[in-house]
């Protein structure tokens, strides 16, 4: 008796340390996986911060280059203020790649093709104050619809 006893002792314990450790090992993975998911998460953040603020300072410069060119501003400062707009231009491709990569929802990404459009269209305004203002709004309006699109985003996945 005392033999079938003692083997029961060792068959529960030995289950009791599988159960244990299977229960331990799921909640290394959900803590993992949460983990992870947080960090894409933030990924996804920083990419929608990083391209709107690129797009954002790439909107101030084309503001500033054209606003010079309509007031008639020196060969030397416009080539000074074409050299700035191309360089935040090329700030742009970096987060606008990352976040076509790590956001596949389709009213982000239009909102942020649109905004990218709209900002680089400012260049087709350098005709008068009036309309390069006027691109300069519908820019800043497309910037506000793709930040809003990207918070509704985050609403519905987090």
């Amino acid at each position: 008796m005392e033999l079938v006893v003692a083997v029961i002792a060792i068959v529960g314990t030995l289950l009791g340390a599988l159960v244990t450790g299977k229960l331990q090992e799921r909640s290394a993975g959900r803590t993992e996986s949460a983990a992870r998911g947080e960090q894409v998460r933030r990924d996804r953040l920083a990419a929608v911060t990083d391209l709107a603020e690129a797009l954002s300072d790439h909107r101030a410069r084309m503001w500033h280059r054209g606003d010079a060119l309509l007031a008639g501003a020196d060969t030397e400062l416009l080539a000074g203020l074409r050299a700035q707009t191309q360089e935040s231009r090329s700030r742009i491709t970096r987060p606008l790649v990352t976040l076509r990569v790590l956001i596949t929802d389709p009213a982000v990404r239009a909102a942020a093709d649109r905004m990218v459009d709209l900002t680089y269209a400012m260049r087709e305004a350098y005709t008068t104050t009036d309309a390069l203002a006027q691109a300069r709004e519908d820019a800043k309006t497309a910037h506000n619809a793709f930040v809003d699109a990207a918070a509704a985003f985050f609403d519905r996945t987090a």
